[in-house]
């Protein structure tokens, strides 16, 4: 389990983040959405410890993270950012191999080759595995990195959950590759000990995919629960400053239109 309690991160006197308390639970999607400028990219950035905040606290299953050996941490945290930017010649294969340094010293093990196999097969880039990384289009190099940043976390023996953080993971993709990653996802985040934190920018993605979805606004959480009970049509209109409509879908579904 992950939660936060009171959390502030500014940026000299201005808070990017102010006061939020939320927790979010193993074995469920969480994502966060919100207007440009909501603080969206900061939470997720101070959940995974890549910012120290000035007030409040996280704690990854009941410790306080702040304590939190990197090179531990690093074995159970995965972080994919919305920018990846390799200055040197690599392979896809050896961008993959990456996810793994926190588990090995010195050479990969025949355990990690595997995971790798298995993470870029997954994916769908087994076939660019020895092709220059640099080489690839933007939707080819994230759907790589999706494969590092699994292969950090694929599996684990130990009794602790894993935290799989996702900051607008979609960049560069398009639909049917923006559909596959956000059901694999969805896949990998039900295990049992996984927590996965991501932040989304469309709607109805995240009314489709998400368990638990954090709406936050000038800094703040707005509201937080299931889809149904975060959007709706004053809240929207509140935040986003667009009115919308709901399209019932068949299921328990909705897919908002925005006027």
């Amino acid at each position: 389990m992950l939660t936060a309690s009171n959390i502030t991160f500014r940026a000299g006197n201005k808070p990017l983040i102010a006061d939020i308390s939320v927790s979010f639970l193993p074995g469920k999607l969480h994502l966060i959405v919100g207007p440009n400028g909501a603080g969206k990219s900061t939470l997720v950035k101070v959940l995974a410890r890549f910012l120290r905040p000035q007030n409040g606290r996280i704690e990854y299953d009941g410790a306080d993270v702040d304590h939190a050996p990197e090179a531990e941490l690093a074995k159970r945290r995965a972080v994919l950012s919305q920018a990846i930017e390799v200055s040197f010649p690599l392979t896809a294969r050896e961008i993959v191999m990456m996810g793994r340094y926190p588990h090995f010293g010195g050479r990969p093990r025949s355990a990690d080759e595997k995971i790798v196999d298995e993470v870029m097969a997954h994916f769908d880039v087994t076939e660019f595995g020895s092709r220059n990384y640099q080489t690839l289009s933007g939707g080819e190099r994230q759907r790589v990195n999706f494969a590092r940043v699994l292969a950090q976390l694929w599996r684990s023996d130990a009794p602790s959950c894993r935290y799989l953080f996702l900051d607008e993971p979609l960049t560069f993709l398009d639909v049917r590759h923006q559909i596959d990653f956000m059901k694999k996802i969805r896949e990998f985040a039900a295990a049992p000990d996984v927590v996965a934190v991501g932040v989304l920018h469309d709607l109805n993605l995240a009314a489709r995919f998400a368990d638990h979805i954090v709406l936050l606004n000038e800094a703040r959480v707005v509201a937080n629960g299931t889809a149904a009970e975060v959007f709706t049509i004053e809240r929207i209109e509140s935040v986003f400053g667009v009115k919308a409509t709901f399209v019932p879908l068949e299921g328990s579904g909705l897919y908002l239109n925005f006027d």
